[in-house]
């Protein structure tokens, strides 16, 4: 595994933690490939009791690599390159989500788009006073398909209709207000305290963490992630989407703002 993922364990916890600061830690093939990869072994470590997702430099993560988007949409084998990306995204979040061990994200700055989906797939997430969580997928002409069950489920639909349709950043005491958050911590403390956290969650028996978290997800209303991915897919392969995406990169306006 390559340095865009850092994993070690502290007892008892592994720390899986996104290392591609220069680029905000975006989600590119690569990245997504290598964070699968860390929840499988952390899942399956007998040795590790909870697992926490965290990320090196000021972003915890801005979503989805919109350049290797807008670069992919220039290819022959588009329309299969982008169904594939979006279900190895699911499949990251369902990984996640479905984990037999609790799993704690400890957010250091924002998280946006897929990096706010991120944190409402763990069980538990604390932030820093500087973080930042929103969904501006639609003001890219992208549409958060997989996102939003975990959204819905956290939120409500009121509010999650304020974030996917405004696309807006919301901050990290709004974030806590509304239950997408469990704690603001500041950036000294937040590593210790999620270890704090998992300390604590470690001593429950590793059964029955599995089993709660299981019956947990049995009777949330949830949509599978991956039953939404062909959603997401086909927004990215509109015209809407094409446009968005060369406006955002070139930093102007999107041809649908007057």
């Amino acid at each position: 595994m390559s340095d865009l993922v850092l994993v070690h364990v502290e007892t008892p916890a592994a720390i899986i933690t996104l290392n591609r600061p220069e680029k905000r830690n975006a989600l590119n093939r690569a990245l997504v490939a290598q964070l699968i990869e860390a929840f499988a072994r952390a899942s399956a470590d007998g040795q590790v009791r909870a697992v926490i997702l965290t990320a090196n430099g000021p972003a915890f993560c801005a979503g989805m690599d919109l350049a290797e988007l807008a670069e992919t949409l220039d290819r022959p084998d588009e329309a299969e390159q982008v169904h594939a990306d979006t279900h190895r995204l699911a499949e990251l979040y369902e990984l996640i989500y479905a984990c037999p061990k609790p799993t704690i994200a400890a957010v250091p700055g924002p998280a946006v788009a897929g990096g706010a989906g991120l944190v409402t797939v763990c069980d538990l997430a604390l932030a820093t006073p500087q973080a930042r969580f929103g969904y501006p997928e639609v003001r890219r002409g992208l549409v958060a398909a997989i996102v939003l069950p975990h959204l819905l489920r956290l939120v409500g639909e009121r509010l999650a209709r304020e974030l996917l349709l405004g696309g807006e950043l919301m901050d990290a005491p709004r974030a806590y207000q509304v239950g997408l958050i469990n704690a603001i911590v500041s950036e000294s403390d937040l590593l210790p305290t999620a270890l704090q956290w998992a300390r604590r969650c470690a001593l429950g028996g590793p059964q029955a963490l599995a089993k709660t978290k299981e019956l947990l997800r049995r009777f949330s209303p949830f949509t599978s992630a991956s039953q939404v991915a062909e959603e997401s897919a086909s927004s990215r392969l509109q015209v809407e989407c094409r446009e968005g995406l060369r406006a955002f990169l070139e930093k102007r306006p999107a041809p649908w703002v007057k």
